[in-house]
Order: C-alpha cells, then sequence, then structure tokens
C-alpha cells in the first residue's frame, strides 16, 4: 500500500486508492485513518496488549513456568499474533482483493505467517509487533510535520467585527463586500486584505511572510488578512473579498501543492510497483532453489532465509520519507514566506542555473519620484508635467502615480475636469484629451510609434525617462528614478552561493538606468527598452544561451511579467504587492517584496533534494547489506524487521529534519 502525502491537510492517500487510507490498518497513513487524526492513546494500547501477550509467548515457548495443552498454546499464539497484525493482515487481503498483489503489509503477511508455518513463533509474533511499533513511531513523525501546514491553516480568520448602522455585527468573513468596514482590536487576527482608515498598530505578518519582526501600520497602510494586530485598534476598509485575500490564496496553494510530484516520487512510485514483485520472486527463488540443487540444503532452512529476505526488503523507508521529504520541504517554506506550489518546482529550484529578474518592484523598490523636468518647443517644465500629471491620472502604473504625486506637491491635486478619451498600452504609455488637446506621455519608442521624434532627449539619463508630446509636438521629457533595494545585493550574493550561474535583468527602462543598476548589483547581463513582448523574446534567448537541459527562473511582480513568468522553468511572483496575474501564473509566490525569498526559495528547493537523496541512499544501502546477510544466512528475522523500521524511521526523521530545526529557532526567539 505505497503512500503518498496528497494534501497538506495530513491526509496521507495510497498510489493505488485514494480512499483506503481511511479504513486499513497501515499505520502509516496515522493508523487509525487517513482523515482522521493520529490516534496516539488508540495505537499505544494496542501495542501495550500486543506486547502483553508476546511475553506470554516467550514464556510458553521457552520456559515451563506456563504449561498449556497444544490447542491452547496455538490459541494464545494466535491471539498475540492478530492483536499485533490484524490491521496489517486486514490491509494486505483489500491489496489482493483489488489485484495490486505486492505492497508493504502483503510482504510482512507472507513473512509472518509463513515463520509461523515453520515454528518460529516468538519471531513471527515479535516482527508484526516491533514492525507494528516502527509505524507507529513513524506516524508520530508524520503527525508532527502536518501539524507545521495546520499552524498556516490557523491563521484563516473564523469571524469579521463588521461595521454596521446599528453598531458592530459578527460575521463570516465570506459574507463581507469589498469596501466594508472592519474593526480589528489588539490581539485579533486581521481577517481581510484591507486598507487602514482610523488607527494604528503594530502587525505581526510573520504567518504571511516569515518576518519575525512586526510592522509598523497606520492610516492608509495596507494589510494582509492572516497578520495578526499586536497593540492598537484598527480600523480596515476591505479591498478583496475573503477568497481573494492573501491568507485565502495562500492556502489553497499550499493544500494544492502536493498534487505536483516531482520526477524523484514519481520515480519511486514506479520504482516499487516493479520493486515488489522482484523481491517475492527472488524470496521464492531462495526458498526452493538451493534444496533442489544443494545437497544437504533443507527446505526449512531455506524458507526462513527467504522469509527474512521479505521483511527486509519492504519498501517503506522509501515510499514514505521521501513524499514526506517534498511535503516537509514545501511546509517549511510556507512558513518563511514562500509558497511552493509543487514538489516538481523545489527541483527545479534545486538544479537552476540562470535566474531573471524584472528590474521594478523586483530589484528595485518601485516607488519612483520625479527627478527632473525638461521641456522643448516653447513649452515651459510645469506645463510639461501638468499634461503629463493629467493624462496620466487614471493609470495605476508606478511611473503614472509618481508623475500625478510629483504635480500634486506643488499645492494643486490633478483635476479630471477637461480629461478625456484616456486610453493605455500597457508597458508603453497613455494618451487623453486634455483641455480639448491630444496628450501623449510614454517612452520614446511609443511616441515613435505615433510619428513623434524625440530625439536623443533623455538618452543619457540615469533614470526612467517618460516623454511628453502635445498635438503631435514634442514638449519635453521627465526624469523619474528609483532606488535599489537594499537586500537585492545580499539577495544575488546567495543565489550565486546556492550554486546560480548567471543572474540577468530585464527592464522597459532605458540602456543607461539598466546599465547603471545592472553594474551597482553586479548582474551578468541586462536587456533594457523591451516591451512586453520583448520580454518573452529576451527571456527565450536567455534559456538558449543557458543550453539545453538547464534551469533558468524567472522572478517579476506586474501584469507584463505573466507571460514570462509562464515561460520559465520555474516563475516566481511578488506576492506582497505583485499583481494577480502574475500570482496566479506563477510556479513560486514570495510573500514579501524582498530578492531574499528568492535565494530562501533556491536554498529550501537543494535541502529538500539534498534530504530525499540522503534517504534513498540511507535506504538502499541498508537494505543491500542485510539483503545479503540474510540470504547467507547471518541475519534473522529479527534484524531483518529491526534494520527494515530503523531504516524507516531514520528517513522519516531526517525528513522531519528542516521542520524541527524551524520549530526548535521559533521556540528560541520567544
Amino acid at each position: 500500500m505505497f503512500e503518498s502525502i496528497d494534501s497538506v491537510n495530513g491526509t496521507a492517500a495510497h498510489a493505488g486508492d485514494p480512499q483506503c487510507c481511511a479504513s486499513c490498518g497501515c499505520s502509516h497513513s496515522s493508523p487509525a485513518g487517513g482523515d482522521e487524526a493520529f490516534d496516539v492513546r488508540r495505537e499505544v494500547i494496542k501495542l501495550v496488549a500486543a506486547a502483553v501477550l508476546f511475553a506470554g509467548v516467550l514464556l510458553l515457548e521457552y520456559t515451563d513456568v506456563i504449561r498449556l495443552p497444544a490447542i491452547g498454546f496455538y490459541v494464545f499464539i494466535s491471539a498475540a499474533y492478530l492483536t499485533a497484525g490484524v490491521g496489517i493482515l486486514a490491509a494486505a487481503g483489500r491489496t489482493l482483493v483489488r489485484g495490486d498483489f505486492f505492497d508493504e503489509n502483503v510482504l510482512m503477511a507472507i513473512a509472518t505467517l509463513g515463520a509461523m508455518a515453520i515454528g518460529a513463533f516468538s519471531e513471527a509474533v515479535g516482527v508484526m509487533i516491533f514492525y507494528r511499533a516502527g509505524e507507529f513511531l513513524q506516524g508520530l513523525a508524520v503527525s508532527r510535520s502536518r501539524r507545521s501546514i495546520a499552524a498556516l491553516l490557523a491563521q484563516r480568520p473564523d469571524v469579521v467585527n463588521l461595521k454596521t448602522k446599528t453598531g458592530i455585527s459578527r460575521v463570516a468573513p465570506e459574507s463581507v463586500a469589498v469596501g466594508s468596514l472592519v474593526l480589528v482590536k489588539p490581539g485579533e487576527k486581521i481577517p481581510l486584505d484591507g486598507r487602514i482608515t482610523d488607527g494604528s498598530s503594530q502587525v505581526d505578518t510573520s504567518a504571511l511572510t516569515g518576518e519575525s519582526v512586526p510592522r509598523g501600520a497606520g492610516a492608509g497602510d495596507e494589510v494582509l488578512a492572516g497578520g495578526v494586530n499586536l497593540s492598537g485598534t484598527l480600523t480596515i476598509a476591505v479591498t478583496r473579498p475573503y477568497d481573494q485575500s492573501s491568507i485565502a490564496r495562500m492556502v489553497e496553494l499550499v493544500e494544492n501543492a502536493a498534487a505536483r510530484k516531482s520526477a524523484t516520487e514519481q520515480f519511486i512510485t514506479v520504482f516499487a510497483r516493479y520493486y515488489t514483485p522482484a523481491v517475492v520472486a527472488a524470496a521464492a527463488a531462495v526458498a526452493f532453489v538451493p534444496p533442489m540443487l544443494i545437497d544437504g540444503a533443507g527446505f526449512q532452512q531455506w524458507i526462513y532465509r527467504a522469509l527474512v529476505l521479505l521483511v527486509i526488503s519492504c519498501p517503506c523507508a522509501l515510499v514514505i520519507s521521501i513524499p514526506l521529504g517534498y511535503f516537509g520541504g514545501i511546509g517549511r517554506a510556507s512558513r518563511h514566506g514562500v509558497l511552493v506550489k509543487g514538489s516538481n518546482y523545489l527541483d527545479v529550484l534545486a538544479k537552476l542555473h540562470t535566474v531573471v529578474f524584472d528590474k521594478t518592484g523586483t530589484l528595485t523598490e518601485g516607488v519612483f519620484e520625479v527627478n527632473g523636468v525638461e521641456s522643448a518647443n516653447g513649452y515651459s517644465a510645469e506645463q510639461v508635467l501638468a499634461f503629463a500629471a493629467r493624462a496620466e491620472q487614471y493609470s495605476n502604473h508606478p511611473i503614472a502615480r509618481a508623475i500625478v504625486k510629483a504635480f500634486d506637491k506643488n499645492g494643486e491635486p490633478v483635476s479630471p475636469e477637461g480629461v478625456s478619451g484616456h486610453g493605455e498600452t500597457s508597458g508603453s504609455g497613455v494618451f487623453a484629451r486634455v483641455d480639448g488637446r491630444n496628450v501623449l506621455v510614454g517612452s520614446g519608442r511609443y511616441l515613435r510609434a505615433q510619428g513623434i521624434l524625440p530625439g536623443r532627449d533623455g538618452q543619457n539619463q540615469s533614470g526612467t525617462v517618460t516623454h511628453v508630446a502635445v498635438d503631435g509636438n514634442y514638449a519635453g521629457y521627465i526624469v523619474i528614478s528609483d532606488r535599489i533595494r537594499k537586500e537585492s545585493q545580499k539577495a544575488l550574493l546567495r543565489l550565486r552561493q546556492n550554486g546560480v550561474r548567471r543572474i540577468v535583468m530585464l527592464t522597459g527602462d532605458n540602456a543607461e538606468t539598466a546599465r547603471t543598476v545592472a553594474e551597482n548589483l553586479g548582474l551578468d547581463d541586462y536587456f533594457a527598452d523591451l516591451l512586453p513582448g520583448d520580454k518573452v523574446t529576451a527571456f527565450e534567448k536567455i534559456q538558449a544561451d543557458a543550453g539545453k537541459g538547464q534551469k533558468v527562473a524567472f522572478v517579476g511582480d506586474g501584469i507584463n511579467d505573466a507571460p514570462v513568468i509562464a515561460r520559465a522553468d520555474v516563475g516566481a511572483a511578488m506576492g506582497a504587492a505583485g499583481s494577480d496575474a502574475a500570482i496566479e501564473t506563477a510556479d513560486v509566490v514570495l510573500m514579501t517584496g524582498s530578492p531574499e525569498k528568492m535565494a530562501d526559495a533556491v536554498a529550501m528547493g537543494k535541502q529538500t533534494r539534498g534530504i530525499v537523496w540522503q534517504n534513498i541512499v540511507l535506504a538502499l544501502s541498508i537494505k543491500a547489506v542485510f539483503i545479503v546477510l540474510g540470504v547467507a544466512g547471518m541475519a534473522t528475522m529479527w534484524a531483518a524487521v529491526f534494520a527494515d523500521v530503523g531504516t524507516a524511521l531514520l528517513a522519516v526523521i531526517n525528513s522531519t529534519r528542516p521542520i524541527s530545526f524551524d520549530a526548535a529557532a521559533a521556540y528560541m526567539k520567544r
């Protein structure tokens, strides 16, 4: 009954039958079943009862303290055996009924029933007890890893304090409309994404972003659902419905992550399908071939060796610990503010050759400021800024907001009066009728496409240059700067330390601005003056340069980054400020605006893959040694079960090690 972790809610499902885990007795699946909680008390009672009966078996078989007639002895032996193994026998029976014929339960059933048949009673009962005990300990380890995700699920709000005309109503978050006002008291979770309209506080966003330091928040600041209000009372205007809120999306992404299996998990599933029948065939050969070919070789001796081979060959360590390793990696990443949508993407992150970054809002802060205005053809600088601000006032682009903000600083807010016919070409510019005049604001390429020649104006400026034309005449340009994020340098250094060989930047900014950023950050290459469509072409060239089979990632945040994110081997979106299109398209969502989260993602991908391969090498090496010893008659069934259960436990503990370290670190910070 080969299992894989199919849901971060903690349900374990068998590859052959997703529902059978709910009723089988195998204790990988939390011995009590798939959807039920891991029932420690019930399992302990079963194990203690089986151990007491086993002690009685040893007394009956090896001492004269208790004497029973033969029929009584066999009844006692059967009771001990069934107490320990009834669940495993039932699961083996269901496997055979389904026509699978081979899984670890079938192997254990054949091995122990065979031992009973040749008179190795105490070994048969003991093997079943220790196997079940090992399964119980594995279940505890799996349960512990599930709780790391349960902590995330617990961040989902249950009720909302909705402000109404008659007072405060406690309602379900799903029923709250966009624009409604909600009250969040100190110590409460923020239930929905929104903007603070009143109050100030410190907000703990660790569940969303992995950042342990609370953030200050006040009127006008945006806050995300799932954060915890630590001090003052906040009134928040809801900006997104619940099903589109940060915490709802985060939970959905993590819950669905395990459905996308890595190549290693897929290989193990196929491997197990052929491995177990091969083991049974080998055991049959060991049991019957030597007695027929070797003089003096007895069937009982070689059947015993074959049974040892069946026990040691059980593939539990592989089929449990490998999915659990990826499950733990996804869980740990989510706790650090990195949402990985599938274990296959953890594998790709571990093997990245090239990482390509968008510039604005990713490597830079995306907070633009107007640094200068240059006029031409008889227009004044004030006129150029005014025309641009009025035309840009309906755009959400960061450059547009910077121009409007600069105009507002003059003391007169932008008025919609006299502005009509507004339109926008994504990534290029806007046009509008302003007081009856046709105004174009955008890149040099955008103006040239309209038949207006800005010449070489602004080409040598270090910053984003936005050109302005009025009634077909060039009016001047505005220089807008964007600061490099202070953590970008560290993020790129960590990426290189984790094996990334090439780091490239794509931007729609001019070549001078791109060159300055690239030199300051030590990038390997950059592509400038790119339209959204050009970004895909540039990215495909980078992929070709990386070489066949090399993995290339892209990190961006804007709606115009979505096509490139989709084209990448692994696409990452900035979750906190990124566009919906980018987040939905991405394979990895970075819950803060920091590029360091991409370095975290790569590091955790490499760590997870390392743990998985450690488990594979550990399991196969130990099993190979004991298979040889068992066939040679140098290992008993006791040794086989200790080796099998011990290997599985070591592999499971290794798989949950990162989560344990995280929990210990979190405890130490208290």
